[in-house]
């Protein structure tokens, strides 16, 4: 008899117990999704985003990847750091480990692309956080969702990766007061690609309130279809919710509307790391390093009128467009050279230039690498930043024809000008302005931190790269320094001016030291 009763009693203990996690989940799924309830504090995003008015003064809390980006997928971001701290066969592991990594859950997956990334990059050496990954978390948010995030003072963020790849771009772009996410283990100053385990929320947001002296009226802004952490949302005041819908027609944040201008940014990919992009990368690399062969075989052993059609047809493509007064046989008879004055785009501006003008031109430069030296079809020169030997060693070189001179002393991928050097005002009345601009399909020819010897192999990678010469008129006389009326801060002032406006670009009073302190941590000498 016993036995019998315990066979009937077991099924409906289990179906009681079904039912009631049943209804347990409607009213947790109610209560999400049914803003209109009175009692209800989750409500929808955009029933705040159109509010107007000064930023309010509650603690925001907002997940970063559910909340502000308008993409779900987080490999783009891992495989930058694969490429750019450990190097392509990290980046290949990455690539083909990933079908494996979507077959778990999101924290799983997260762990396991965090160790391939991570294991084995030392820390004092990693700055991608602010050199690299900021600029495609920018060209990633959502213009609805960052509208939201902006409306407040005090913001916290919670992100699902490490705090290192995301706490750069959060505090120094979105004015973020503390970043809740997960540090990396370090064993004897490297990364062991291990996370440290997760700490209480409501001890975390404690502390933050208290140090950052935060309102702890809390407002959270979160997905609808991933609660931001069940730990935090009861504590909010109101929490708005987005879904995957509304997030497919988000727009894209507009760049004149970033909170700060992106000037400088590091690293190779010069496109967005997607599993397809990865793909088609991966693809063409045996082709690209062949093809680069051949573009810098033509460059420098062919004439200027075969050898620029060849490299046309080869997917550099390049444009010219000039002046009356900068004809070059205006000068043909002149004893001393030309002076050309350029922005610095990358390695290959004097040999744009001189392809453009079909005749040779000497490179004076602030820094080259050996290498790239003696793969350049030009004859360079090194400057050694002595500006009385400078200025002697360019005087010399200028006696023996035409040089072409880039005042910023570095490059710079975005459109801004950086400060112009005067020295090239001292050397000549002869002064032509250029204004160059390129662009590239898959890798940029530029590194602050990384090998700079690599600089051309990188440029002739692309598929296809475009570059545009203009040449402006030559300077008048009124605005030499040999006139007396103008300094030479002043005439290298209008200069910068006239190409900035040429080209639309920006001008700025950053420096090559300013740039090489934020994203590579030191003054840039080679």
């Amino acid at each position: 008899m016993p036995v019998n009763i315990f066979k009937l009693k077991a099924p409906l203990f289990w179906l009681r117990f079904l039912l009631k996690s049943l209804c347990h989940a409607h009213f947790l799924l109610r209560r999400i999704t049914c803003p209109q309830e009175s009692e209800s504090k989750f409500q929808k995003y955009s029933c705040f985003s159109h509010k107007q008015g000064e930023p309010l003064d509650a603690t925001l809390i907002f997940h970063m990847e559910e909340a502000l980006l308008k993409s779900s997928s987080l490999f783009p971001y891992f495989m930058l750091v694969a490429y750019e701290a450990g190097g392509l066969i990290r980046a290949l592991v990455l690539f083909l480990s990933y079908p494996f990594v979507c077959l778990f859950s999101k924290e799983i997956g997260i762990k396991i692309m965090v160790l391939t990334c991570f294991c084995g990059i030392k820390k004092a050496n990693y700055r991608l956080g602010r050199s690299v990954l900021p600029k495609f978390f920018l060209e990633d948010v959502g213009c609805e969702g960052f509208q939201v995030v902006m409306k407040y003072k005090k913001k916290v963020a919670v992100s699902d990766m490490p705090n290192v790849m995301v706490e750069g771009f959060l505090r120094d772009c979105l004015d973020v007061k503390a970043v809740v996410g997960r540090d990396l283990k370090v064993v004897l100053g490297y990364y062991v690609g291990l996370m440290e385990e997760k700490r209480d929320l409501n001890i975390v947001m404690n502390e933050i309130i208290g140090q950052e002296n935060m309102n702890p009226l809390l407002v959270g802004f979160g997905s609808a279809n991933k609660c931001l952490n069940q730990q935090i949302f009861p504590h909010c005041k109101e929490v708005y919710l987005v879904t995957s819908a509304e997030k497919t027609g988000w727009r894209i944040l507009p760049r004149g509307n970033y909170p700060k201008p992106l000037i400088f940014h590091d690293g190779r990919l010069a496109f967005r790391p997607t599993y397809s992009a990865t793909l088609s990368m991966f693809v063409w690399l045996p082709f690209g390093f062949l093809l680069s062969v051949i573009r810098l075989f033509v460059a420098s052993f062919l004439p200027y009128k075969v050898a620029i059609p060849i490299l046309a047809f080869s997917g550099m493509v390049g444009s010219e467009s000039r002046r009356r007064s900068v004809d070059p046989t205006i000068w043909e008879a002149k004893t001393r050279g030309v002076v050309y004055v350029s922005n610095h785009r990358t390695l290959l501006d004097p040999i744009y230039i001189s392809l453009a003008l079909m005749k040779p031109v000497i490179a004076v430069t602030y820094s080259i690498s050996r290498i790239s030296e003696l793969l350049s079809p030009l004859k360079s020169i090194r400057l050694t930043r002595d500006r009385a030997k400078d200025l002697k060693v360019m005087g010399e070189v200028l006696s023996h024809g035409n040089i072409v001179v880039c005042p910023e002393g570095t490059t710079c991928r975005e459109p801004y000008l950086l400060r112009f050097s005067p020295l090239f005002a001292e050397l000549s009345d002869d002064i032509v302005p250029v204004a160059l601009d390129s662009k590239v399909s898959m890798f940029y020819g530029t590194t602050a931190s990384g090998y700079k010897t690599l600089d051309p192999l990188f440029f002739l990678l692309n598929p296809r790269t475009i570059y545009t010469v203009n040449f402006l008129e030559k300077l008048p006389k009124s605005h030499a320094c040999t006139s007396g009326e103008l300094s030479k801060f002043e005439v290298a002032n209008y200069v910068q001016n006239g190409i900035a406006k040429a080209l639309g670009f920006e001008c700025t009073n950053l420096t090559r030291k300013e740039k090489y302190m934020l994203l590579a941590g030191n003054e840039g000498t080679i």
